[in-house]
């Protein structure tokens, strides 16, 4: 057990060697006495970390084996500390966990009852990245039995902390699009008389021409009616791009052609800072969370160079549960996304008509051409919906005003052709018949959920 001199320590030496060791050397005959006043002290000190060598063996941490953490939300972890009886009852505390984990505090004196076994302890930490992080160390320290020495244990945390999206926030932003407090809990009222089919009816004055079943009529000799209901249980897929551009701050989400000369770093935020992608998995969260309480199906299905994840529609807390855990840990590629491969892997897996919700980046040209190329047979079969986050500046040239220098005319030049070439890409989709929007970062997430409740609304699905 590793063991250092505590401030008692130090303080005796400097006590007991400097006076007599300048007494010795100023009086002779006082050398045997200094001496041993000296020798005393190292035999005290000696024996002190001789008996206290293993003072912290009684002591006994434990943690929990899964630690659930919110990002960005302070939680509470809790510590069960066992004692026995020769145990001492003053600890200094401190936990070594990844950097992403921030504890509050980090080193914490704790006080152990005398007369109790087993002590809990409550301990707040804030997750401050999304994935699955592994405990790292627990240190202990004490003093020894006459205080000379502070003795020093580690002992290895064998605990699995998972930090998750923080979804309470955009929740509380979400009230106001729902008619009660609860989201979800008031359905929208639906328009039209529905498109799913029920069954078959005799013919009743006032019935549509268009609602005639030809073939039941000639058969029963009679005219027969089709009726239809408004379709419920729909389903509803999120596509999530993880590629190298989600990878980008979106708090500094600038013109990389501009920027780059000042901002050498701009698409690689620092190791704690909010990603693109990440505001991507907490809208899909949030639109898997409005999609249930409208009793629809929520699929989702992740890629980069390559599919990635692919969760079929489905409802229910273990369903969503399954979705959590396929988006936490999902982090972005140094690649280019691959759309060829995701609208064939569409094609084959997605047989009934589904509403496409995706999240991706098309503020580069090369790739919305490459979206383009075959969305086509994709918009025959879904109904698609295209999302992407509004690069700083991306707008027509004369919008403000505020233009005094040279790099200002430039950087307005550059967001006007950015945005010429994302309203071009809009064009193309709109004539294929799927919907684009352009978005802010902190209104990504009520804008979705209003997309898909308008589409729900109109039964446009």
């Amino acid at each position: 057990m590793p063991m250092v001199p505590s401030n008692r320590l130090l303080f005796w030496t400097a006590a007991v060697c400097l006076p007599f060791g300048v007494l010795a050397a100023l009086l002779p005959a006082a050398g045997l006495p200094a001496c041993g006043s000296m020798l005393l002290l190292l035999v005290l000190a000696i024996a002190d970390a001789g008996f206290s060598r293993k003072r912290l063996a009684e002591i006994q941490v434990e943690f929990p084996e899964r630690l659930r953490l919110s990002k960005d939300q302070t939680a509470e972890v809790s510590i069960r500390i066992r004692q026995e009886k020769k145990a001492p009852t003053h600890l200094r505390m401190g936990l070594c966990l990844p950097p992403e984990i921030r504890l509050e505090p980090a080193i914490r004196l704790i006080r152990l009852p005398a007369d109790v076994r087993s002590s809990l302890l409550q301990w707040s930490c804030i997750g401050l990245k999304l994935g699955t992080y592994l405990g790292g160390r627990c240190c202990l320290e004490t003093a020894s039995y006459l205080g000379f020495w502070a003795m020093r244990a580690a002992r290895p945390i064998q605990t699995e902390i998972h930090v998750y999206p923080n979804l309470l926030l955009e929740k509380r932003h979400l009230t106001a699009l729902f008619s009660r407090r609860r989201l979800g809990s008031l359905r929208r009222r639906q328009i039209g008389k529905g498109r799913e089919f029920e069954q078959l009816r005799d013919y009743l004055p006032g019935d549509s021409f268009e609602d005639i079943h030809w073939k039941a009529t000639a058969k029963r000799r009679r005219p027969i009616s089709k009726v239809f209901q408004i379709e419920r249980t729909q389903e509803i897929y999120v596509i999530i791009d993880a590629s190298r551009l989600s990878g980008r701050n979106p708090r500094q989400f600038t013109l990389g052609a501009f920027q780059e000369r000042r901002q050498p770093s701009f698409s690689e935020p620092g190791p704690f800072h909010p990603t693109i992608l990440e505001r991507f998995i907490t809208a899909a969260l949030i639109l898997g969370l409005a999609a249930e309480r409208q009793g629809d199906h929520f699929g989702l299905i992740t890629f980069s160079h390559q599919v990635k994840r692919f969760i079929k529609a489905g409802s229910g807390k273990a369903h969503f549960n399954a979705c959590r855990e396929a988006l936490f840990q999902l982090t972005p590629e140094a690649v280019n996304p691959d759309f060829d491969e995701l609208f064939t892997f569409i094609g084959s897996r997605l047989r009934r008509r589904a509403l496409l919700l995706f999240l991706t980046n098309l503020d580069e040209t090369a790739l919305a051409e490459a979206f383009l190329r075959h969305l086509d047979l994709l918009c025959r079969r879904h109904l698609l919906l295209v999302n992407t986050l509004k690069p700083a500046g991306a707008e027509p040239f004369f919008s403000r005003p505020d233009v005094r220098t040279r790099d200002d005319l430039y950087k307005r030049l550059a967001g006007h052709l950015q945005w010429a070439a994302m309203s071009e890409t809009e064009k193309m989709l709109r004539r294929l018949g799927a919907g684009f929007a352009v978005m802010d970062s902190a209104g990504l997430c009520p804008a979705l959920v209003e997309q898909y409740l308008t589409i729900k609304q109109r039964q446009a699905l």
